[in-house]
């Protein structure tokens, strides 16, 4: 409570009392009066009138003097305009010394430095403090700035400061005006809080814990409101009637603590307690408080009637009269009365006689200084610095240096003078009195709860470091490493930062109960914290290690720490009971109080370490007070407008605080307490606040050095030296060094950790073992061999263990556990026996939790505690059952027996004594601790009284350790008389069990030692004489020789539970779960099928869409289908012929493939919806069950019993197969229960009943009684039966199917099968080639299913555009996300990074596959450039007038084709190597995405993604027609099938069939043209170029083999090209590789040979290496070229008048830009079905009325048409004619790579045109390239090989 004095200066009966109060903010004093300033503390003075400037200091405060003008200054002196008299030479010398700035007016300006700012009132400071938002110069001349402009990322406020982007209309007040919170939509529907956050009035989200705890956590009060239904508040507090819990001491007190002030309704006169002092206004105050001299009760009840103990202390330059009062020192002995006791004059003081002869002229009136007249009498003054002695005549020097904030702070006094310094790091201000840090501008970091943010304390700059935090509340920072600390008090942990937010990690997670405080040493690197939980402070390494308690003892509630590093000394606070702050040095030792009197709430806690003091607030007493380091001189800074101050920092000369009830930051002068102000509010709840800067951690010596003072651990400074230290339990072996390892402690569980009492140290501090995800520790015990503790854990379910320090950390045992409440270790056999109160079983396996088994599973009830004798053989347990008992059996379970039987309740922990046979025992109901011999004869109670509740029980040495829950301690007593009773530890929740580690247990021998005594899996010890015996895990049965187990179980359910697979053996005769341990992690299985034969298990993934399979003992994991799943609901095995099948409600698909996912292939795609359960029967073929049935999931058979699981009951039930009767339960908790399948492997497979009978999931629940009648429905039986395919596979080349009537030969998915009915065709003739930004696919269009098959290639991203170079059998695509250019082969192998750098958006793609180069568009770039096709040789081609090029189409014998996609769109032309530019359409498009090129027609197709539509026009941009509109944002195009865009994917079409690639070359297919590096193709030339990067060959542009050009004719002309006609030269070449001509004839087919297809016709032959431009090939060339001349000029002739055919080697390029980032809309792939009658790529032209081919006259089936209006070139087209049967007429044929389309002067009507048609079916079908070599792997998902066929390329 604020403490006040209030201070009355009258004289009898010459005025009355000054009438102003402490609580006024103004004093009155009489109209005769003078009042003086209001002290800080709020005190009032009033003076005579005539005492105002008279000279003399009567206010105390000199209030009196301020402003007064004095008759005359010395003339050394100069006369300041407010009266005050300075030194001369103190003018003009750029300090304030007259106060009021006016020593400092009219001076000739000085000249300021480079690096100085000039202030307006002539001032000079540096240059860094200008807008640095603090006033240096003092006239705020420096602050006169320009707004901070605001980031992208902040929102700007009203005040102009900038706050983040996202804290607009968020509900918080961020800006300190409130504007971020204004003109907000009301319209926006809160986000709805999780079940742990309550929900403000306005939509936010606040920690439930925070609800009606009385803090405005909302903002509104809405948390606080209606909580009379909340819960009561805790023992020792009151309730208010708002909710609000306070202490229950504070009821009554005469203090309103509750908000609505219901704590002092109601009250009597007795409520204060013998310690307490009752005011006259019935408050209650602290008994010490009487009579200490402050108004405590503010009615000052509590210092009447006291003895005077004393008056207050004068100003320095005042008298004390003898009542008290204080007047000035002038006023002595002046002949009047001022003390009104006469105090002042003589006789009781020694005055001077006056003889009324003394004036000023003479001798200076005595005068040792200054003289004046006053009323006829002399009266002496003295200089400035000097004040007047008591003999009135005298002077002597003033310290300026003694008065409290004279300097900020170093201060020299000198005679009439003094002089202000600062500490290193710091620099006088202007003012030459106070100190500015240098370095940065200082930044408050404050804990915010549930964030930490920053702000700058001058101009209220407001930032966020780190949020989502639970409830953040100290804090601490330090500045070299740049981190940032903090505590979670919800969270429990000690986290940790870098300074901007980064690399959020914990630092201490475990132990920690209430960490209030938080401070480091960044001197030493240490970190210290205050704990009111667990009542310590502690310190460690900066990352948490080596953590130790350092002070525990008279400790209550430590809150706030702070360290002063430089002195080695940690200071303090406690608010217990005996409220104190304290200090010691920072290794624990001094030990020491700094203050224990008027303190109730000691919250926050601060250094200020130039000034040498410490600051703390007291949120009861509403105070902020401070004192020396030591204690002394304490003195209250601010004791007014404090309603709850929480934590504290200062700087400068400022203090800054946080308050909970203003939610606020608030600051002042450090000094005196005033210029206060609010630096923000409306916060959400300020906690913890510190300095970031670095003089509040300033450099200091570093008593440990480099090498850590030598100690091997903790290294801690203790004053001027250090101290080495070890952590929490460990011993010190030496000065300098610790223990390694613990040999002996007591081990107990809480619940929620696992702590340890070292027996090594004499301080007994519990230490949390460092362990991650303990929920609910119950069962412990150790093993000292390897230093393991195990743990049971009831919440987790689980059995676990870690090395004694908590490393090594693992769970033993996961499954199959209900309720593990007991735990025993055999360390000879190295054995883990439990029991299981769930289970009800006693259970054993090995200490890492292999071969487990079931030991005893009859006729036990809820068992407890379980211990294991090794010696002896035995276990013991207790059991909690309706009868309750202890009991003992064999710890092979052989021997069981009852020893204790009666007068038990719970009987909980158990122990034995080894050395006396005893077996010890506590009962929690009993309320004792018993024990008995190991028969259970001789029982006795150890201790019957005290023992409200025991729990854990343990012995060591001649003690016996035990829990109690209800004292909440772990206590021992005499082992052997249960005296000598003693609490090691006090105030532990949730105490559990209790062991004492150690390495002392006895060694025992066992037969089991010698080759696990001859078991082939578990040797357990047992009684004698036989001393052991063999076991064998669950579910296996031992063998006759009592000695080996049976490889496996041979009937058992398998069932799916999700995240993992289980089995239940049935030949054992109870049922227990064990989980198939295969080592990955799944996600949610769902479908499982069994292959008896192989012994393996199928499952399905949804989650992972994935198929796996594995051995039944979990080993030989592999996925086999990874690709094309979705929701695979239902799998079944085909055991018999060796195949899996399987549903997927996704794709609405039934497929199958071989059991190793090879030779894949859908069976079912139409009329399906939702296909789920799958079953098989090979007597009567495919079968798909549905049954609406929900909860029941999985069913099957065997024997003469049904099995199923119930998603419900979480369980699996059996019943009677026959007439769903004897329902019976097989295991119960298991959530997660799918699929189940039966097995039974003794039986041969063709005897079997079905092994998988799954059932559909319906909608609506089935009731148990219905059970036989949806029985009925699902099961077929099976008759013996066998594999129909297993001679040879049946015969079929691929897949073999069993039906009813036989088998038949199957396909993969998307082969055709050939006539012959049982061999598959190599691969697919006509594909589409599409990616889908993570995958590339394949689309057969052979068959009708148009199923999608992945292309695995790894280390897909986001692709766009793909191309296909059909010689090498390769597809290249571009990666944007990894901004690549790859390639791969078609089966997915061999991937490699083409252009790896330099890309930033590669949107087209296009391959040469004549000249070898590659082309790509860069729309983030815009640029279009090329490179070899292995990326070497890159080249800028075009990077100028391009906006977003997109798609890009090349013809390799002449020019390229673009698309720009920017602001303007168009589509252009240029030569590929980027000359002759030329614009072909830039008007009514919008977003030209895909780009093709038909070779044939001469003509370009493109899709509009903004029109939505696909349009075409001639490669000169003419006769532009609008072909298919309406298109839903179409993307990519191929002359087969245009494709629509898929969300959030881009698919780009291909084809891999007759592509519109043409059969010529050019002459930079020949040895690259003869050029070095990249050789570009013109119409009627080439030229050679080179990269923009030089490579370490010489590059030329001129051609060192010039070919000749090809001569044009028509396929009429042309014979295939066989390989002894080529000349020798070219069949030698090997300038580049390529196949041979061997290796394709090797390749070839007997069709194509038939066909003449096996020539190398189209393939590039360079020439000979070392050939050079020998005569008469130049004589050969020019004739060649001028016979090309005239043929080219007959072609152009003939053009003109007739059709626009093109030569096969000219082509075109395109290039476009679609948006592929914003469409979401979904890809639909639409074929047309082909004609009956032309099983072959067609296009078929109706014609109507209007000659308009719309999209329903053009009838696009798997090819591509001639698409025009003119009835013209129809006309012209049938007079094409092919040489080899090539035809066209209203159907044009596209057959791939085979013929090219000439003109020819004949023409075909169409009787001759359908003969020919039919004729070349056979060719039309039959699509392979003149030159075929063969495919280098296998498409995906098939198992063949197939032939590589030249093909057209990918466009965008």
């Amino acid at each position: 409570m604020r403490k006040q004095r209030l201070r009355e200066l009258t004289l009898p009966g010459s005025f009355p009392p000054c009438p102003g109060l402490a609580n006024s903010p103004e004093c009155a004093c009489g109209r005769s009066h003078f009042t003086c300033a209001v002290s800080a503390l709020g005190e009032c003075t009033c003076i005579p009138a005539q005492w105002q400037c008279d000279g003399d200091n009567d206010c105390g405060d000199h209030s009196d003097e301020d402003g007064c003008m004095l008759p005359t200054c010395s003339p050394l002196d100069f006369h300041c305009d407010n009266g005050k008299c300075i030194r001369r030479s103190w003018v003009c010398d750029g300090d304030n010394d007259c106060e009021d700035d006016s020593d400092e007016q009219d001076c000739p300006p000085r000249e300021c430095e480079e690096d100085e700012f000039p202030c307006q009132n002539g001032y000079c400071i540096r240059s860094l403090w200008h807008c640095d938002g603090d006033n240096d110069c003092g006239d705020n001349s420096d602050e006169q700035c320009d707004m901070r402009k605001c980031s992208d990322k902040e929102f700007r406020c009203s005040d102009g400061s900038c706050i983040a982007e996202h804290w607009y209309c968020d509900g918080d007040t961020d800006c300190k005006d409130g504007s971020d919170e204004e003109s907000c939509p009301s319209a926006v529907p809160a986000p709805p809080c999780n079940l742990e956050e309550f929900q403000c009035a306005y939509g936010r989200c606040i920690l439930d814990i925070y609800h009606c705890d009385g803090d405005d956590d909302c903002g509104d009060w809405s948390d606080e409101s209606d909580c009379s239904s909340h819960q009561p508040c805790r023992s020792g507090e009151f309730m208010c009637d708002s909710g609000l819990c306070i202490n229950a001491g504070w009821r009554c007190d005469g203090d309103a603590d509750c908000d609505d002030q219901s704590d002092e309704r109601n009250c009597t006169t007795s409520m204060c307690t013998a310690e307490q002092f009752r005011c006259r206004s019935g408050r209650c105050v602290r008994l010490s408080w009487r009579c200490d001299g402050e108004d405590d009760c503010a009615d000052n009840s509590d210092e009447e009637n006291c003895e005077n103990t004393g008056s207050p202390q004068c100003a320095s330059d005042q008298f004390l009269c003898w009542n008290g009062r204080c007047i000035g020192q002038r006023k002595l002995c002046n002949g009047v009365n001022d003390c009104g006791d006469n105090s002042d004059e003589s006789p009781q003081q020694n005055c001077r006689p006056r003889t009324g002869e003394e004036n000023c002229n003479v001798n200076n009136g005595g005068c040792a200084q200054k003289c004046q007249m006053v009323r006829g009498v002399v009266q002496c003054t003295c200089h400035t610095g000097y004040r007047l002695t008591e003999d009135g005549h005298m002077c002597q020097d003033v310290n300026e240096c003694a008065e409290e904030g004279y300097c900020s702070q170093g201060c020299t006094n000198s005679e009439g003078a003094f002089q202000c310094w600062c500490e290193a790091g710091y620099e006088l201000r202007p003012d030459r009195r106070s100190c500015k840090a240098l370095g940065p501008e200082p930044v408050l970091l404050f804990a915010n709860r549930i964030d930490i943010r920053q702000v700058l304390p001058h101009r209220s700059e407001y930032t966020l470091l780190l949020n989502n935090l639970e409830n953040a509340i100290a804090l601490d920072f330090h500045h070299r490493r740049e981190l940032v600390f903090w505590s979670d008090v919800t969270l429990d942990r000690i986290l940790r930062a870098n300074l901007n937010g980064s690399n959020v990690e914990e630092v201490v997670s475990t132990g920690l109960e209430s960490p209030g405080g938080l401070a480091v040493d960044w001197v030493h690197d240490k970190l210290y914290w205050t704990d009111s939980g667990t009542s310590r402070i502690e310190v460690a390494n900066l990352d948490g290690a080596h953590r130790k308690v350092l002070l525990w003892q008279n400790l209550e509630k430590p809150r706030a720490i702070a360290l002063h590093p430089m002195e080695g000394t940690i200071y303090w606070t406690d608010w217990g009971n005996t409220p104190r702050i304290e200090a010691s040095s920072m290794d624990g030792s001094g030990r020491r109080i700094i203050a224990d009197t008027h303190l109730f709430w000691p919250n926050g806690l601060t250094i200020d370490y130039a000034g040498h003091r410490m600051y703390w607030v007291d949120a009861k007493h509403h105070v902020i007070e401070r004192a020396n380091l030591d204690g002394s001189h304490r003195k209250a800074v601010i004791s007014q407008g404090l309603p709850h101050p929480f934590a504290i920092t200062v700087f400068e000369d400022s203090l800054y605080w946080t308050d909970w009830h203003t939610k606020s930051i608030n600051s002042a002068n450090k000094f005196t307490g005033k210029n206060q102000e609010i630096i923000r509010n409306k916060l959400h709840f300020p906690m913890d606040i510190h300095t970031l800067h670095p003089q509040r951690q300033p450099a200091g010596k570093n008593r440990c050095g480099d090498n850590n003072g030598g100690c091997t651990h903790l290294c801690l400074p203790s004053g001027q030296n250090y101290t080495c230290a070890c952590p929490t339990g460990f011993r010190k072996i030496s000065s300098h060094a610790c223990a390694q390892s613990l040999d002996k402690f007591l081990l107990f569980a809480r619940r929620m950790d696992i702590r340890r009492i070292s027996f090594d140290t004499e301080d007994l501090s519990d230490d949390v073992i460092p362990l991650a995800d303990v929920r609910s520790a119950v069962a412990l015990d150790w093993d000292s061999r390897d230093d393991h503790v195990y743990w049971t854990d009831v919440s987790t379910d689980t059995i676990s263990r870690a090395k004694w320090d908590g490393t090594g950390q693992e769970v033993v045992v996961d499954t199959s556990l209900e309720s593990p409440a007991g735990l025993a270790i055999d360390w000879v056999t190295n054995k883990l026996y439990w029991t299981d109160a769930g289970t009800d079983r006693i259970e054993v396996a090995n200490t890492d939790g292999s071969m487990r088994t079931v030991l005893i599973w009859e006729n036990l009830d809820r068992p407890r505690d379980i211990v294991v004798e090794p010696m002896g053989g035995y276990m013991y347990w207790t059991d909690w059952g309706a009868s309750p008992k202890i009991e003992r059996a064999g710890m092979d379970a052989s021997g069981r027996q009852v020893i204790i039987s009666s007068n038990l309740t719970w009987p909980n922990g158990l122990a034995i004594d080894y050395g006396s046979q005893r077996l010890y025992w506590a009962d929690a109901g009993m309320k004792t601790i018993e024990f008995a011999c190991l028969d259970g004869s001789k029982r006795k109670v150890l201790i019957g009284s005290q023992l409200p509740h025991p729990f854990g029980l343990t012995l060591y040495g001649e003690r016996i350790y035990w829990t109690d829950w209800q004292t909440k301690s772990i206590q021992s007593a005499d082992r052997l008389t249960g005296l000598d009773r003693e609490t090691l530890q006090e105030n532990l929740e949730n105490l559990m069990d209790i062991h004492v580690f150690h390495r002392r247990r006895p060694p025992v021998s066992t037969p089991c030692a010698r080759e696990n005594g001859g078991c082939s899996h578990l040797c357990l010890r047992s009684p004698n004489p036989s001393g052991f015996s063999c076991t064998c895990p669950t579910g296996i049965n031992l063998m006759p020789d009592g000695k080996t187990c049976s490889p496996g179980m041979n009937s058992f359910l398998i069932f799916a539970r999700r995240i993992d697979i289980r089995m239940v053996s049935l030949d054992i005769p109870y049922f227990a779960d064990v989980v198939v341990p295969i080592n990955i992690t799944m996600k949610n299985t769902i479908a499982i099928g069994v292959d008896p034969q192989e012994g393996k298990v199928y499952w399905s993934d949804s989650t992972l869409h994935s198929i796996s399979r594995a051995n039944l003992d979990g080993s030989q994991h592999e996925d086999i289908i990874t690709t094309g799943l979705q929701t695979t609901d239902g799998l079944a095995v085909d055991a018999i012929g060796r195949k899996v099948y399987w549903t997927d409600t996704g794709t609405n698909r039934i497929e199958v493939g071989n059991l190793d996912g090879s030779m894949r292939k859908v069976l079912v795609w139409q009329n399906l919806d939702s296909p789920r359960a799958i079953v098989l029967y090979h007597e009567m073929g495919r079968h798909t069950l549905v049954s609406p049935v929900q909860h029941p999931y999985g069913l099957t058979l065997l024997d003469s019993y049904i099995y199923w699981t119930d998603w419900q009951t979480r369980s699996i039930h059996r019943a009677d197969k026959g007439t769903g009767s004897n329902v019976i339960l097989v295991r119960s908790n298991l959530p997660g229960l799918m699929d189940i399948q039966a097995v039974d492997r003794a039986q041969p497979l063709g005897e079997r009943t079905p092994q998988a009978v799954n059932l559909l999931k319906g909608d609506t629940p089935a009731p148990s009684s219905s059970l036989p009648g949806w029985v009925s429905k699902l099961m077929r039986l099976s008759s013996p039966g066998f594999n129909k395919c297993g001679s040879r596979n049946g015969g079929c080349s691929h897949l073999c199917l069993p039906r009813p009537s036989g088998f038949s030969c199957a396909c993969p998915t998307g082969i055709q099968l050939k006539r012959d009915g049982k061999t598959c065709d190599p691969s697919p003739e006509t594909y589409l080639l599409f990616s889908s930004r993570g995958s590339i696919r394949r689309i057969s269009l052979d068959t009708s299913d148009h199923t999608d098959v992945h292309i695995p290639v790894p280390e897909l991203n986001n692709v766009i555009s793909l191309d296909y170079d059909s010689v090498d059998g390769k597809v290249y695509y571009t990666d944007v996300f990894l901004d690549v250019i790859r390639r791969a082969d078609l089966n997915g192998s061999n991937m490699e990074t083409v252009i790896g750098r330099g890309l930033k958006t590669t949107d087209g793609l296009a391959v040469d596959w004549v000249a070898r180069n590659l082309y790509w568009t860069d729309t983030g770039r815009n640029t279009i450039e090329a490179s070899r096709l292995d990326g070497s040789c890159r080249k800028v081609l075009i990077n100028n007038s391009l906006d977003e090029p997109r798609a890009i189409a090349r013809d390799p014998g002449k020019k390229g084709l673009m698309k720009n996609w920017g602001h303007i769109a168009k589509i252009e032309r240029a030569n590929l190597d980027g000359s002759e530019r030329k614009v072909l359409i830039n008007t009514d498009l919008g977003w030209p995405n895909g780009l093709t090129l038909d070779y044939d027609t001469r003509r370009i197709y493109w899709v509009d993604a903004h029109l939505d539509r696909i349009e075409s026009a001639d490669l000169n941009g003419k006769l532009r027609q609008a072909l298919v509109s309406h298109v839903s944002h179409p993307f990519a195009l191929t002359q087969v099938l245009a494709q629509e865009r898929a969300p959030r994917s881009e698919i780009l079409s291909q084809t891999r069939h007759s592509s519109a690639l043409p059969l010529g070359t050019n002459a930079c297919g020949v040895n690259n043209g003869g050029c070095t590096h990249l050789c570009f193709a013109r119409a009627s030339d080439f030229v050679c170029a080179c990269p923009d990067e030089p490579d370490d060959r010489p590059c030329s542009l001129v051609p060192g083999l010039v070919p000749p050009a090809p001569r044009a004719t028509s396929l009429s002309e042309r014979s295939p090209v066989l390989p002894n006609t080529l000349p020798t030269t070219l069949r030698s070449s090997t300038t580049r590789t390529r196949t041979s001509l061997e290796e394709v004839e090797g390749r070839c087919s007997e069709k194509d040979a038939q066909l003449g297809l096996c020539a190398h016709s189209n393939e590039a032959v360079p020439a000979a290496p070392g050939e050079g431009l020998h005569i008469s090939y130049v004589i050969g060339g020019l004739l060649s070229i001028l016979l090309i001349l005239v043929v080219i000029a007959a072609l152009m002739l003939y053009r003109h008048k007739k059709s626009k055919l093109t030569d096969p080697g000219m082509g075109n390029l395109t290039y476009s830009n679609p948006s592929y980032r914003t469409s979401t809309q979904e890809v639909k792939i639409e074929a047309i079905p082909k004609p009956a009658m032309y099983n072959q790529l067609c296009y078929k032209k109706e014609g109507g009325s209007d000659h308009n081919y719309t999209k329903e006259k053009i009838k696009i089936v798997e090819g591509i048409c001639l698409l025009s209006g003119d009835d013209a070139e129809w006309d012209d087209l049938k007079q094409l004619r092919s040489s080899r049967g090539g035809l066209l007429r209203d159907h044009v044929c596209m057959k791939t790579d085979t013929v090219s389309i000439q003109a020819s002067s004949g023409s075909l009507d169409d009787t001759e045109t359908e003969q020919l048609l039919q004729e070349e079916q056979s060719e039309c079908s039959s699509v392979h390239t003149a030159a075929t070599p063969e495919r280098r792997g296998s498409l995906p998902d098939t198992g063949w090989k197939h032939e590589r066929k030249l093909s057209s390329e990918s466009q965008v």
